[in-house]
């Protein structure tokens, strides 16, 4: 993708530690100074500044953590990875949450 493309790219954290979607979401929203935005109920959001977003990918049925944190970025790949940075740090003060990044998977999605 090109950082100029209006589709937005993710770049994600990984939680090894069991939260659930609803919890995830708010506490990200609270560490954040944010809110959880589900006027779209099967893809509740996080927004951040400048136009990106966190989603939360939770594992299926009966599969262990981990807990994927999406940011997504407008941006593209470069300015997700940054965001994604701040909110690791940002979340690394906030909870005892045991995260790590998770930049090898890269790609691009429709938003």
């Amino acid at each position: 993708m090109t950082e100029s493309s209006h589709v937005p790219a993710i770049a994600t954290l990984v939680a090894a530690d069991a939260v659930d979607k609803p919890t995830a979401l708010a506490t990200i929203a609270r560490a954040v100074g944010s809110a959880v935005d589900a006027t779209r109920p099967a893809r509740p959001r996080v927004p951040l500044a400048g136009g990106v977003w966190v989603e939360i990918d939770i594992p299926k049925f009966g599969e262990p953590p981990p807990l994927a944190i999406d940011v997504h970025s407008p941006a593209g790949f470069e300015a997700a990875k940054r965001s994604a940075l701040a909110l690791l740090e940002v979340l690394r003060a906030a909870t005892d949450w045991t995260i790590v990044t998770d930049f090898d998977r890269v790609y691009d999605v429709q938003g």
